[in-house]
């Protein structure tokens, strides 16, 4: 019996009915179930940056003074003209570290011995003659390299320090022009020197540039452990006491002092001091001071209130909350600080926070590194991971199928 015209229309539809639901299914549910989920909406939480106030410093009434520590870049404070001025024997350290590079010391050596010549005497009686600082010398003394380091930075001994750079470099201007490339290679661009004792008035420097050589003394083995011995026994010249008379007061073991006419009375110098169980050593200078008993005064007024501008400043709590997240299928999670951190800080000095998350978050458990906030405090920077304190799971495949577009 031939098929009515309708049957055969409804027969149609319904194959291509069915055909097209199937195709729409078999398009849909792939598409729906395995297309990427939108990514999680982040919120930036406001937090504050932690406080470092300043501290108010015990400056001397004169001179120029600045204070740095090892670890810790520059000059952390200053007073006075930081224009060069006159450094008088502080000039040694400088002279030491260059004939050091030259002619190097093991620690616990004592390095080649050094026969002093008539030339020695020569220079001994020029000194005297200048009204500087000297140590008997003659013909055919015999010293180690160390020992006449230990006269030249303990005693202060213009002769001998004079003596030391001739035998290094074979001449005065020979270690003059070793020096300036020792200088300029070290960053110290606002020192000059024109003699290696620092008799003559034209060795100048910076406060700045001293607070650097200062870390360069105590980074040395051999220029640190002399410049902290109150005396030595040396053969033939019996004890020679430190020209420095703060060395074990308020934790200071050197530098080295310097005196003259047109300088007046100086002091570079280090102290170790102890910050919530952090060793911090500090390194100062005061430059003109009247004399050394009153620059020796106003130092330790100076050291006791700069040990009051180190802190261990915290900077982030663990839990701290730094970013939200939360989907469009009603699921939230925070980005916490991992951990707690702190840093040793010089107080006044300018803290700094970034805060980074994942560009695109959809899917994490609880304790995923999502990103990072890190601090820079002066030249330190500090970073902590921010982790997630819940999870941001799949939907499943209903909320899939009944959210097409996200």
């Amino acid at each position: 019996m031939p098929v009515s015209r309708k049957t055969y229309i409804r027969r149609r539809f319904g194959v291509f009915g069915g055909l097209g639901i199937f195709l729409l299914a078999a398009f849909y549910l792939p598409v729906t179930l395995l297309a990427p989920l939108p990514a999680a909406t982040a919120t930036t939480v406001a937090t504050a940056v932690p406080d470092n106030p300043a501290v108010e410093l015990a400056w001397p009434g004169f001179g120029s003074s600045a204070i740095g520590a090892v670890g810790f870049p520059g000059v952390l404070a200053s007073s006075g003209p930081t224009t060069p001025r006159t450094i008088a024997s502080i000039t040694k350290i400088v002279t030491s570290l260059v004939v050091l590079q030259k002619m190097p010391l093991s620690d616990g050596t004592d390095g080649p011995t050094i026969t002093m010549t008539s030339a020695d005497v020569e220079l001994y009686y020029s000194f005297i003659a200048r009204d500087g600082e000297v140590r008997p010398v003659w013909a055919g003394l015999s010293l180690t390299q160390r020992q006449l380091l230990e006269v030249v930075l303990i005693a202060s001994a213009n002769n001998y320090a004079q003596s030391m750079a001739t035998w290094a470099f074979g001449s005065e201007d020979a270690f003059l022009s070793a020096a300036a490339a020792w200088l300029s290679e070290h960053g110290l661009n606002h020192t000059t020197l024109h003699d290696s004792t620092g008799m003559d008035p034209r060795n100048t420097s910076t406060t700045a540039d001293l607070i650097a050589l200062g870390k360069l003394a105590i980074a040395d083995p051999t220029v640190s452990s002399i410049v902290a011995m109150k005396s030595v026994n040396l053969p033939y010249f019996g004890t020679v006491n430190n020209t420095n008379k703060l060395l074990g007061i308020d934790g200071v073991r050197g530098i080295k002092t310097g005196t003259l006419d047109e300088a007046g009375a100086c002091l570079l110098f280090a102290s170790d001091i102890e910050v919530d169980g952090h060793p911090v050593t500090i390194i100062g200078v005061v430059l003109g001071g009247p004399d050394h008993p009153t620059i020796d005064a106003a130092i330790r007024a100076l050291l006791a209130s700069a040990a009051k501008g180190f802190r261990e400043l915290p900077l982030v709590t663990a839990g701290e909350v730094f970013y939200t997240y939360s989907t469009v299928w009603d699921q939230s999670a925070r980005a916490v600080a991992s951990k707690d951190e702190s840093a040793l800080v010089w107080a006044g000095t300018t803290v700094t926070r970034t805060a980074t998350t994942a560009s695109e978050l959809r899917e994490g458990h609880t304790g995923d590194t999502v990103g990072a906030v890190t601090f820079s405090v002066g030249g330190t920077t500090v970073s902590v991971p921010l982790d997630l304190d819940g999870t941001v799971a799949d939907p499943g495949p209903w909320w899939r199928l009944t959210h097409p577009f996200g």
